[in-house]
């Protein structure tokens, strides 16, 4: 059969959790491609409200196998605190498959992350999770992979080859305490008997699946704009969160892939550094920021807010291929009774639309009728500027506060 990508539009914090979540159930597998940690997905399901960093979305349902792909960046202890969160939910993680070559996030990784930062004259606002650096040893054939976890001898020789120079950095460089590769040994060693029996091919386990008739969902993190290699650099992630990183980060080839779902907020937000044309630093950036709980799921970091960059999601579209939108938390513009679109750019500036709020509850609404005429109207705008048909509209958190077109 084929697979889906589901991928943010925009600097990431789209609503990607709860648009996996309500379309999970028509998928056998759900894979995590690209990314670690950094990234958070908020899932509301049943009463249930989770903050998953790892673990895919597609968890919360019995029938999905949740896969973390090799594009992914793993912190095993971060994994392994999530994997006791849902389990204590009463969530099985016990179908969960973990790819043998996605690559393992060292303590090491997280105090050069956070000493690299803090000694940066213009910050690019990382999490301090160690992703960047794990990428760096990726790229530098120096890294340890999953797979290392199954054979701890070769662990423990890697890891007394790569240790000194890692412990020279910190403390010659950066001025930092040094670690001890004794109790990094144990402490993995602890990870591996828990995790061993998740380690696999998971490349093959994706092919196989799709040769026998599977459905494949690949869920991206972060967004379009935070891609190494097409957001706004260097205010970016370390992994190609776009749609073709799905094929590299599954293991599975490009043409398995027929559909791509761009997600969007209604409006835009972004965590960290880096340029925002629409930020709004008014009260109408504060009254989304509030009525949106605009805080990041993985930094608690308030979001930056501002209003919809139409160019951006078209970009995005270009980029990412994509067959579809979903729009997520419109009932949050409920709040105003003017509503700006940004449609261009002159002299770097953006150059806004001015359209009519509807100020009324929707979160209500089950259909795309239900809404009221100027809610319509702004998403058929969107959706004319995107040059995608929007088929998901969510108007509320919860997963059955969503309209399909």
């Amino acid at each position: 059969m084929s697979a889906t990508v589901l991928i943010g539009t925009q600097w990431g914090d789209e609503g990607k959790g709860k648009i996996t979540d309500l379309i999970c159930a028509d998928y056998d597998y759900c894979v995590r491609y690209q990314g670690g940690n950094n990234a958070g997905h908020t899932v509301i399901a049943n009463g249930h409200e989770l903050a998953l960093h790892l673990v895919p979305s597609g968890v919360m349902y019995e029938q999905v196998t949740p896969v973390i792909g090799n594009g992914c960046v793993i912190d095993p202890k971060v994994l392994l605190e999530e994997i006791d969160k849902l389990e204590a939910e009463g969530i099985s993680c016990a179908r969960l498959k973990i790819s043998a070559h996605a690559h393992m996030i060292m303590p090491y990784h997280v105090a050069l992350d956070h000493a690299a930062e803090d000694n940066r004259a213009h910050k690019v606002g990382t999490t301090g999770r160690g992703i960047g650096p794990c990428y760096q040893d990726k790229a530098a054939r120096i890294g340890l992979r999953m797979e290392n976890l199954l054979d701890l001898e070769r662990f423990e020789a890697h890891l007394k080859a790569v240790l000194p120079g890692k412990k020279c950095l910190l403390s010659e460089f950066y001025g930092q305490p040094t670690l001890d590769g004794d109790r990094i040994l144990a402490d993995y060693s602890g990870y591996a008997a828990r995790l061993r029996d998740k380690i696999c091919d998971t490349g093959l386990l994706l092919n196989l699946a799709l040769d026998a008739g599977k459905q494949v969902l690949l869920e991206g993190a972060q967004g379009t704009q935070l891609d190494l290699d097409h957001g706004t650099y260097p205010y970016v992630t370390s992994s190609s969160c776009s749609a073709g990183g799905a094929t590299v980060g599954s293991g599975i080839g490009p043409t398995r892939i027929d559909r791509v779902l761009g997600i969007a907020k209604a409006y835009l937000t972004r965590v960290g550094e880096g340029p925002f044309p629409t930020e709004l630093d008014d009260e109408d950036g504060a009254t989304l920021g509030s009525a949106g709980a605009e805080v990041g799921v993985t930094t608690g970091r308030a979001r930056r807010c501002g209003w919809y960059d139409a160019p951006v999601v078209k970009y995005a579209a270009q980029v990412n291929g994509l067959t579809e939108l979903a729009l997520t938390k419109l009932d949050v513009l409920s709040a105003f009774a003017e509503i700006k679109v940004c449609v261009d750019y002159q002299d770097g500036r953006p150059v806004y639309e001015t359209l009519p709020g509807w100020q009324t509850d929707i979160t209500g609404c089950r259909s795309f009728e239900e809404l009221p005429m100027a809610a319509q109207a702004y998403v058929k705008r969107l959706e004319e500027l995107a040059g995608v048909p929007v088929t998901i509209v969510a108007v509320g958190p919860d997963r059955a506060q969503t309209i399909l077109r």
